[in-house]
């Protein structure tokens, strides 16, 4: 279910036990969830408690009124594309 917005994950695809993955080219993203921390807002989101799923994540927002984040972790590496030419790409950071 992608939500509109310019959300670099999407979220709607099978859920596991430790979160969802989404595929985004070709890469597969473990998904974190969390409630915003007492003093978040919107424009200055702060990570509070993490949650087991997305679904715990919907409950406990729907229960308390709040909105919930969605965290996916990225670092920039280097790749040559066929040209032979240097570009920097993201790939996803696997948990450990």
């Amino acid at each position: 279910m992608e939500n509109g917005t310019s959300s670099p994950v999407a979220t709607g695809v099978g859920e596991t036990g430790k979160g969802r993955r989404s595929r985004r080219n070709g890469t597969e993203v473990n998904l974190r969830y969390f409630l915003p921390a007492n003093d978040s807002s919107t424009s200055a989101p702060k990570l509070g408690q993490e949650t087991a799923s997305e679904g715990e994540a919907l409950i406990q927002a729907f229960k308390s009124g709040q909105h919930f984040y969605t965290l996916a972790v990225w670092k920039a590496v280097p790749e040559v594309n066929g040209g032979g030419s240097p570009v920097i790409v993201k790939q996803a950071v696997i948990k450990g």
